[in-house]
């Protein structure tokens, strides 16, 4: 109960403030704390994580949205917002259906804190205009041009905005330092809200947020047209999605409950939008912060998640009129520094010295992120992280050994197949080539567990080629799924004929022994 309380004061001004990162209402945001949350926690594997929106997901949502030339201040807003929340929550539930959740997981650390760092730069830009009181709104337009926008906007600034700022951001900044557990956010949302009402603030410049209408979400319908130019971005915030949640999971996991399942956790998160989206919610993921929040106040189930809707609800049905007293500067400082702590510059150099191809994928995501948008260095850095992979994988895994002076075992350390087993053939051909006494090779594939034609061609070709320098391949330790595929060709019948096809490397050299 008490995680619950807790975890609300901090999770739903924060999404109401993530919601203005995309220019959507922050109603939106406070929507998000409802449906999602109340199916992650029905559904989810972790005791302890809060599902509702993050900084990243955000603005990832403001990029995708824009992009497909959506204006959040337009009719057609909330009915391509929930057409973008549900296509995230169909393709997590597609990435579950097809057991996706460990291929998912090969996307590097690198990537993710790369595309952090870039959304940590560009959003924090975007939220200085609200902070200094500037006219101009920066959503969606990237690190670059907001930069130069709040430049060409300086004489603008309105100084009883500033000093809000100001005043919220050592209220955030001292309490999560001297006071963690006290809910600074809460604070510094009650402050704003008590400083328009007992004050002239509003008469002097300083801006509100649009009025907050009470009541619960009305379900709405997708816009259907404008899958097309969402679906792109959808794919990109499904990642992320699940990537933080699985992470944010793992992280905040005890020694004694179970491990995290990656395809309980797709099914999860995926219901979770899918059902945010009936109810015109941002995308929802795992956060960090609301969650470290539920582990500290000792939340060991989801009944604190449970607690934090029921706060949600109320806040929706009781609290707009309050709400709508809150001035733009404070959301955007609650922003800003949510923001901040995620251009990690610390890890991102611990990289340098540690992996310097990890911190270089790094540097290059969030370079493409703050140069050409958060999308694309999301796509780049999947290609880069896929790239590597398969370079890594791709490497052949070959052991030798020579129990007599003519016979070489070869051990095939890894699976083969088409993009690596000619590297693996030609690195064999090497070995052969550099023992010129060799006259039989015994290659071993017991590790080979499926197999495809292509690899079958390949073997085939090595025989050949084996062959024709005096060369006899022998294949031994196939498995049964692979040997049942092998059986049916030509060139592994002939094999077999000959009395080249062996259980295994040892019963083959047992074998070439005795014939001699």
């Amino acid at each position: 109960m008490l995680g619950g309380i807790s975890a609300g004061a901090v999770v739903i001004p924060q999404a109401m403030a993530y919601a203005t990162i995309a220019d959507l209402p922050v109603q939106v945001g406070l929507y998000t704390c409802i449906g999602p949350m109340l199916v992650y926690a029905l559904l989810g594997g972790s005791r302890a994580m809060s599902v509702s929106t993050t900084s990243t997901i955000a603005t990832l949502t403001a990029t995708t949205l824009v992009t497909a030339g959506v204006a959040a201040s337009s009719d057609d807003a909330l009915g391509s917002l929930i057409t973008l929340t549900l296509l995230v929550g169909v393709t997590l539930l597609l990435a579950r259906l097809l057991h996706l959740g460990t291929l998912v997981e090969n996307i590097s650390l690198a990537t993710v804190l790369g595309v952090k760092i870039g959304v940590g730069a560009t959003v924090a830009v975007a939220q200085l205009p609200a902070v200094l009181g500037e006219t101009g709104n920066l959503v969606g337009h990237g690190f670059v041009r907001s930069l130069l926008s709040v430049g060409a906007a300086l004489d603008t600034i309105n100084t009883p905005t500033v000093w809000l700022s100001a005043c919220s951001l050592a209220v955030l900044v001292l309490v999560g330092r001297y006071a963690p557990r006290v809910p600074g956010t809460l604070l510094v949302v009650l402050g704003g809200i008590l400083l328009v009402s007992l004050t002239d603030l509003p008469d002097r410049g300083v801006l509100l947020i649009d009025p907050v209408p009470s009541g619960l979400p009305v379900p709405g319908l997708p816009d259907l047209e404008a899958v097309p130019g969402l679906l792109g971005g959808a794919l990109a915030i499904a990642l992320m999605v699940f990537l933080e949640s699985a992470a944010v999971a793992r992280g905040l996991r005890r020694p004694e409950e179970p491990p995290v399942d990656a395809d309980q956790e797709l099914l999860a998160v995926g219901a979770a939008n899918v059902a945010g989206a009936l109810f015109t919610a941002m995308p929802a993921a795992g956060g960090f912060s609301q969650s470290a929040v539920n582990q500290r106040a000792g939340a060991r189930t989801q009944l604190a998640s449970l607690v934090t809707v029921a706060l949600a609800l109320l806040t929706a049905l009781f609290l707009g009129p309050v709400l709508s007293q809150l001035p733009q500067a404070t959301l955007a400082t609650l922003v800003l520094v949510s923001v901040v702590g995620l251009i990690d510059l610390p890890e991102l150099a611990r990289w340098s010295r540690v992996s310097p191809v990890d911190f270089w994928v790094a540097v290059c995501v969030a370079a493409v992120a703050l140069s050409t948008g958060l999308l694309a260095a999301v796509a780049v850095g999947v290609v880069v992280t896929l790239g590597l992979v398969l370079h890594e994988l791709n490497q052949p895994r070959l052991t030798t050994e020579r129990p007599r002076e003519d016979v070489l075992v070869v051990t095939v350390g890894q699976g083969l197949y088409t993009a690596n087993v000619r590297g693996n053939t030609a690195a064999v051909e090497e070995i052969v080539a550099a023992a010129p006494d060799t006259q039989i090779v015994v290659m071993d594939l017991e590790r080979v567990g499926v197999i495809s034609l292509t690899v079958v061609d390949a073997l085939a070709e090595l025989d050949r080629q084996l062959s024709g320098h005096g060369v006899v391949l022998h294949v031994a330790g196939l498995p049964a799924r692979a040997r049942a595929v092998a059986e049916r060709t030509e060139w592994h019948q002939q094999l077999a004929a000959q009395g080249r096809v062996h259980r295994t490397a040892t019963e083959g050299v047992a074998a070439i022994s005795a014939r001699d």
